[in-house]
């Protein structure tokens, strides 16, 4: 689900009637999913012990011991060659970001997760290289406005995958994270508040942009905005009803209402930039 985000400059560049530049993204957002795969593996190694005490986690395969360390680091080698080989395919830019985004998720996994609000940046980070490789990497110019609107979602997000963090696992948060137990519920809730207005604000000012209106040929980009407040207060309300888990991608499948106004947004924005007004 994360690797969608490649795809937004195909989306937002009106591109995806170009055939190579779509072959392009295609290839770079297969390539995210197998290097995120690879990073997951990596996470898995480094997490047992701590996971093996989760009241989730504790079924995953390596920290069940369904699976060996040695069959993960077999898995993780495959990964790791298939993704740079896609990546090759594509452009050299692509090959540096994926390199980067590994680069960066080791040192979480090693140290930086156990590092309070850095942690959260790293996560993002991950989302804003997808962005990049979805733009810079085949040559697309990324939009500002929408590179910032990408940040605040990606923060936003990972500061709700903690709140939603600790609230699965209460006040004994420390022992499955130690990270969590540097976080207070206020604290995460005013970030997230922060992040959520930094959304709505960038994106409303992305379609509002005069570079935007010059780019799509329309004004009328303006009221897909509602469907982004909509999905953003319905993940809020999600989240502290508790029925929000800790992976955000997954939330989209978990709540009809996320769904419908996602789906509503993509719809209307293609109608939009495709020149259909």
């Amino acid at each position: 689900m994360k690797s969608f985000f490649v795809l937004t400059g195909i989306l937002f560049a009106n591109a995806w009637h170009d055939k190579p530049l779509l072959i392009n993204a295609l290839l770079a957002a297969a390539a995210f999913s197998l290097l995120a795969s690879a990073v997951y593996v990596i996470n898995d190694l480094t997490d047992r012990a701590y996971d093996s005490n989760h009241p989730i986690k504790k079924s995953r395969p390596l920290a069940s011991g369904k699976v060996s360390a040695a069959a993960a680091v077999v898995l993780l080698i495959v990964l790791l060659a298939l993704s740079l080989t896609l990546a090759l395919l594509d452009s050299t830019a692509v090959i540096v970001i994926l390199l980067l985004y590994l680069t960066l998720n080791i040192a979480y996994s090693l140290y930086l997760k156990h590092v309070v609000i850095l942690d959260v940046f790293i996560i993002a980070s991950g989302f804003m290289l997808r962005i990049l490789a979805g733009t810079v990497g085949i040559g697309i110019a990324p939009s500002q406005w929408l590179i910032l609107c990408g940040l605040m979602m990606a923060l936003f997000l990972g500061f709700a995958k903690r709140r939603a963090e600790l609230y699965s696992i209460r006040e004994d948060g420390a022992t499955h994270r130690r990270v969590l137990g540097l976080y207070q519920p206020v604290l995460l809730d005013e970030l997230i508040v922060v992040t959520s207005t930094g959304v709505i604000i960038t994106y409303s000012l992305y379609t509002m942009s005069p570079a935007t209106i010059r780019a799509h040929h329309t004004e009328s980009l303006i009221y897909t905005v509602p469907f982004v407040i909509y999905g953003i207060f319905r993940y809020l309300y999600s989240l502290h009803r508790q029925t929000a888990g800790t992976d955000p991608a997954l939330q989209i499948f978990r709540d009809p209402h996320l769904l419908i106004a996602i789906v509503g947004w993509l719809i209307v924005t293609l109608w939009l930039i495709s020149g259909a007004t």
